[in-house]
């Protein structure tokens, strides 16, 4: 531990983002980084705990309790502090195969359990993170290193996801020939097309990408395993098979008039706005264009912020976004202790956003859309919607929201997203490779395990625990490669 006392002499500091009516200019990512000192002191913050809960991983009333994936987060802390940012690198990648990634995009479970956000404000610890990646990859430290033994052994891996590209990093470094399939033209899964360009700059995927291809990783883009390419093939060509095919079963909204024009899923407005940008800049008019509409967006998580935020800067006329619980508390009740997960208010980029054009919030909460209403040419111009309240049922105790009488109202929309959330994985994969699914239409394993029914078939990531973060299903992806390597070595030495 550097500085004994840093936690106590040093003021939590963020990175400062751009302002607002700035940064919806453009869809860059729009954080500037804090100087060495400022990041040293930073780094100087953290406890060094006895008992680190920041890398725990646990489980708590259901919810994560620090990182899924063990990072040694006290050591590169300090490292930071030191001013040993290569040393730091070295510890990070011990066990995170993409920490430029998740420094980017995980919500920092392992903040919300640091010791010292019990009496204060938490270690900057996903800034830190995202600084020495960043460090190594601009000093050179971070360079691509093939393995010097190859096994013979071949691994085809289906989805190119975080858990598929974890698992190819994975079995490659151990000497394995691997090859990643993916549907879509570019590598990187729900990374590539499912988060936003402000939040992750697809240059951040595509130069790891070309750092595993140096080292030895073969990619195969546009190809869709189970209907382009025969199952048998592969089954004949490799050694073994992991899915990683992700949760893409898009939760739908059964009320009348929803076959009208102008309703899409999150994911396919994301998609089309994303591919359009790195095909032409959006030349190509090839997306959904919320350019002078009023948009409404149903669901009130990450995805549905995401919305906000790309209608935004689309030029939309009105942004609302519903959701179906209650507003969450500003801080954390008697009821949900640290180290749980803190359920409070989260106000992201794409609400602060909102706030700054429209003047107000574009959440409205314990609501849901009871109809569709369109014009007689069948597209979009209304929603009717209703407010809801939490009933207990006398059975089960369980609480559910239920509409209240008397209580519906109508919102103008011309377009409608739909970001309720995943239902599990495509059948179509499963079918193909003949794996069964279990009762959340995920692909079914073992307790402890990541192998299916099927011989010589693994599952890893959100086709496997249903949706989730990024970096459980980085996790994912290097806990199946042990298993595989194990599989096909009789043995494994890999982390």
């Amino acid at each position: 531990m550097g500085k004994a006392t840093g936690f106590l002499e040093y003021e939590r500091m963020d990175t400062k983002a751009s302002k607002p009516e700035e940064r919806i200019k453009h869809y860059n990512e729009f954080h500037t980084p804090l100087s060495k000192e400022e990041r040293r002191c930073q780094g100087a913050r953290c406890m060094d705990c006895g008992v680190p809960f920041c890398q725990s991983g646990m489980m708590i009333g259901g919810m994560t309790s620090g990182c899924p994936l063990n990072n040694l987060i006290p050591e590169w802390n300090d490292l930071v502090f030191q001013d040993s940012m290569e040393q730091a690198l070295y510890r990070l990648l011990k066990t995170n195969n993409f920490p430029e990634f998740t420094a980017r995009v995980c919500p920092a479970p392992c903040e919300a359990a640091c010791t010292c956000g019990l009496n204060g404000q938490p270690v900057t610890i996903k800034e830190n993170e995202y600084a020495v990646i960043e460090e190594g990859f601009k000093k050179g430290h971070f360079v691509a290193t093939p393995p010097k033994v190859r096994t013979g052994k071949k691994v085809a891996i289906i989805g190119s996801g975080p858990s598929g590209l974890a698992a190819a990093d994975q079995l490659n470094k151990r000497g394995h020939l691997v090859t990643v399939f993916e549907r879509s033209d570019r590598i990187g899964g729900l990374l590539m097309y499912g988060i936003p360009n402000m939040k992750l700059e697809k240059t951040v995927i595509e130069r790891r990408v070309k750092m595993m291809e140096k080292e030895g990783v073969t990619f195969i883009t546009s190809i869709d395993v189970g209907k382009d390419k025969k199952v048998d093939k592969i089954l004949n060509e490799f050694d073994s098979v992991i899915l990683a095919c992700g949760s893409s079963n898009p939760r739908d909204i059964n009320a009348p008039g929803r076959d009208a024009k102008g309703i899409y899923f999150a994911v396919d407005y994301l998609k089309a706005t994303t591919k359009s940008l790195m095909d032409s800049n959006l030349k190509d008019g090839n997306f959904i264009n919320a350019k002078g509409k009023n948009v409404v967006i149903v669901g009130g998580g990450d995805t549905g912020n995401d919305c906000v935020g790309t209608a935004i800067r689309q030029g939309a006329k009105s942004v609302v976004q519903i959701e179906m619980m209650p507003k969450a508390p500003e801080s954390r009740l008697a009821t949900n202790p640290w180290p749980e997960w803190p359920k409070v208010l989260k106000t992201d980029y794409g609400q602060e956003e909102a706030i700054a054009i429209f003047g107000e919030d574009p959440r409205t909460y314990q609501t849901t859309i009871k109809e569709f209403v369109k014009d007689k040419d069948g597209t979009l111009n209304k929603v009717v919607c209703v407010k809801l309240e939490a009933k207990k049922e006398e059975a089960t105790g369980r609480m559910n929201m239920c509409e209240v009488a008397g209580s519906e109202f109508a919102i103008d929309a011309d377009f409608v997203f739909i970001a309720a959330g995943f239902l599990g994985a495509q059948d179509y994969v499963a079918k193909a490779f003949d794996v069964e699914l279990n009762e959340r239409t995920n692909v079914k394993t073992k307790d402890g395990s990541y192998a299916t029914n099927a011989d010589k078939i693994f599952v890893a990531g959100d086709m496997r625990r249903g949706q989730s973060l990024v970096v459980w299903a980085i996790k994912e992806g290097r806990e199946v490669a042990k298993e595989v390597d194990a599989l096909l070595m009789g043995y494994t030495n890999l982390q």
